[in-house]
């Protein structure tokens, strides 16, 4: 196993004097700087100093060189693999909402659909002329008229939130609904309005 000295670089080991007289002085930085690095063989250090030959460098900056270019290398693969775990999880968080979005808006399909087969079940004694019982009258309806006194009759499909173009039935109950509550005198025709009248 060989042994090698190795010296950080930055500290002269002479300096020069006013009048240009060199003084050669010995600092205890020198020992404090250097470590020693046991490589497997002899030949290991040859091969070393042979790089560092071909590179002009001394043998402590060829080293030291190459041990900071791992560290820089390692401190980026640190800062790139962060960057890299956090942009799978935005990924994964991504991914995530698109499915709850998903499963949301199928949700609101559902209920959506048992609200208009609810809508379409309470307008079917309206639709049935041949129907024998107590018919209830949609509350949406009443509550309407009760808290607006007068609506528009363009504004009443939307206003209770049916589509007549795709909930066809529902909007025939209501329009069935409408012409019994005239028929009772609780609404009034006015032309463009229906006009709520409460009972005495």
């Amino acid at each position: 196993m060989g042994v090698m000295t190795i010296e950080s670089s930055g500290v002269k080991k002479e300096r020069f004097t006013k009048k240009g007289t060199k003084k050669n002085y010995k600092t205890d930085t020198i020992a404090k700087r250097a470590i020693y690095v046991y490589l497997p063989s002899i030949e290991e250090i040859e091969k070393w100093k042979n790089l560092a030959e071909k590179s002009g460098l001394s043998i402590s900056k060829f080293v030291v060189e190459h041990v900071e270019n791992s560290l820089r290398q390692e401190e980026d693969e640190d800062i790139y693999g962060s960057r890299t775990r956090l942009m799978k999880e935005i990924r994964g968080l991504k991914d995530e909402n698109i499915e709850l979005r998903k499963r949301n808006e199928m949700l609101e399909r559902v209920i959506e659909k048992l609200d208009e087969e609810n809508k379409r079940y309470r307008m079917e004694p309206f639709l049935n002329n041949d129907f024998k019982g107590i018919r209830k009258y949609e509350e949406g309806l009443i509550k309407l008229f009760k808290s607006r006194t007068t609506v528009k009759k363009e504004d009443i499909f939307e206003l209770l939130g049916v589509n007549p173009m795709k909930n066809v039935d529902i909007a025939k109950g209501i329009t069935k609904q409408l012409e019994n509550l005239e028929r009772y005198g609780l609404i009034e025709d006015k032309g463009r309005l229906w006009k709520w009248k409460p009972p005495a």
